[in-house]
């Protein structure tokens, strides 16, 4: 580095406050501009980037109080925006809990658990993940109950699957969660059970959120333990070059900390926080409520502005919402179960009227609107209802689809027409243990079309990537993603091939996923 620390005025009697703070030259800068993709020099004052260019241009606003930068030649690009990540849940798992790697079987995993639970106090609780769908598939029994029972040694263990919409625990954390055979399923989600009708620790979608909340509660000293998961997370994403993110379900206990941290010079990026109309790992309020409740948050770097719907689960579990049926599931039972039904398409937890209520309602307040919607159906519902939206209030607000995975032909133009980002969330679109499962539930030509990015590219919707953190991938690491969007393939040989190769990036499109279209979408 130079640095030039001369004061005072320019020789040419500019002052010193129409300098720049910091320039940067002899770079390849990656400007993300089509029109002119490459500089040499940049200058910064105030934060804020004051000039791009070529040396010459940026001499003109270099001076004596400006730090000067020699790059060597090596490349330069705006930061890393990820618009999709669980930042809290994220940061509790890297800083607290026991790490599983999706593609460990049963046995490796009772091992680690042992091993954990053999490491921490007879009243704590092993929390983890993430467990493989295809091992979850296989837990729903009274022997692996009396296996995780064993592992956890009388400690109560509370395990989440890959797409953490589900969740295994052992005898001990039912116990202590209250779930029994008396224990009714909620209406949005359910405990597995024998034969008997009790249940055998296997618990699905917003059920096991409520298994979550109570794990909380058994917790100690959570205000601590929420700072350092924070900061445990955002030192991470730093490393990786993330500067600015959207926490895709923030609800208010997390707002309050991410506000706090910022007032105390502590959060190192921007976080723009999307509230949840469902729990989501800490009970609290949620949509409305939460979102009436979320400008008095708001500071410098944390951007409350997003509501956040769940439309449909996830389609490991059959519970996304599909046009077309699911294939048969041969070991599903044959007393009408959704797995036997050739017909089973998945239910949508909204009709196009309750839908319509919700995003009227998110309208009102001046809030944006990120919609989980993981398959055709609930994708198109989002679209009648946005095309309802722009007719009635115009373009203002700001929609997201996410996870945009499984997008019918025809709805493919409507992204661009109606202003609809498609959220895409990049480590899910390579060969892997998910995606293995996801193509035993669907119909072959949805795992030909599978994250259609190039048709959503060439029909010019806006792109945003996000790593989904911690539940669509074990990091939430960018550089792995541009690479897969690229490539649609897997960085790991024990997943080999392609995924829907066809809907492959250019590397200028999918660095813009990863920055300025992410920018935008947030």
């Amino acid at each position: 580095m130079e640095r030039n620390s001369a004061k005072g005025t320019a020789g040419n009697g500019t002052p010193e406050s129409g300098f720049a703070d910091l320039a940067i030259r002899g770079a390849a800068i990656r400007t993300m501009d089509r029109s002119r993709p490459w500089a040499t020099a940049m200058a910064v004052k105030d934060g804020r980037i004051m000039a791009v260019g070529e040396e010459a241009e940026i001499g003109a606003v270099t001076g004596p109080p400006t730090s000067v930068i020699d790059a060597g030649g090596a490349m330069v690009m705006p930061g890393i925006v990820d618009a999709h990540i669980h930042v809290s849940a994220g940061g509790q798992q890297m800083a607290w809990e026991l790490a599983i790697s999706p593609a460990a079987g049963l046995d490796e995993i009772m091992a680690a658990v042992s091993a954990h639970a053999g490491g921490i106090g007879a009243n704590d609780w092993v929390i983890g993940g993430s467990v493989g769908s295809g091992v979850l598939q296989h837990a729903g029994t009274r022997d692996a109950l009396a296996a995780l029972d064993k592992a956890g040694r009388g400690r109560p263990v509370l395990l989440r699957d890959d797409s953490s919409h589900n969740r295994w625990a052992n005898s001990r954390a039912m116990e202590l969660l209250g779930i029994s055979a008396a224990t009714p399923d909620p209406a949005d989600g359910r405990y597995v059970r024998d034969s008997h009708g009790d249940p055998v620790g296997v618990i699905l979608e917003q059920a096991s959120q409520r298994a979550e909340q109570g794990a909380r509660e058994h917790m100690r000293d959570l205000e601590r333990r929420d700072r350092h998961s924070a900061r445990t997370a955002l030192s991470l994403l730093n490393s990786l070059g993330v500067t600015a993110v959207q926490d895709a379900a923030t609800m208010g206990t997390w707002l309050e900390t991410f506000s706090a941290m910022d007032r105390a010079g502590e959060l190192t990026m921007w976080l723009v926080a999307s509230m949840p109309n469902i729990h989501y790992m800490v009970t609290g309020a949620v949509f409305p409520e939460l979102a009436d409740q979320a400008s008095a948050a708001a500071t410098e770097h944390v951007r409350p502005t997003f509501a956040k719907f769940l439309l449909d689960g996830v389609p490991m579990t059959r519970t996304s919402a599909f046009l077309h049926p699911y294939k048969a599931d041969p070991q599903a039972p044959a007393s009408g179960s959704p797995g036997h039904d050739p017909g089973f398409r998945g239910t949508p937890y909204y009709t196009h009227a309750s839908l319509m209520e919700v995003f009227e309602q998110a309208v009102a307040r001046g809030m944006h609107v990120k919609a989980h919607a993981t398959a055709d159906l609930t994708a198109r519902q989002v679209l009648d209802c946005v095309e309802e939206i722009r007719k009635r209030h115009g373009y203002g607000t700001i929609f997201h689809i996410a996870h945009s995975e499984f997008i019918d032909r025809d709805d493919i133009p409507r992204f661009r027409d109606l202003g609809v980002v498609a959220d895409a969330s990049p480590l899910l679109w390579l060969p892997h243990l998910m995606n293995q499962i996801i193509a035993q539930q669907v119909q072959e030509h949805y795992m030909e079309r599978i994250w259609p990015l190039r048709e959503l590219h060439q029909a010019g919707a806006l792109i945003a990537a996000g790593s989904d953190w911690p539940s669509g991938s074990p990091m939430p690491d960018p550089w792995l993603s541009i690479e897969a969007m690229i490539t649609r393939r897997n960085p790991d040989p024990a997943y080999p091939g392609t995924l829907a190769a066809d809907q492959a990036l250019d590397l200028t499109t999918a660095l813009e996923a990863h920055t300025v279209n992410a920018a935008q979408a947030i």
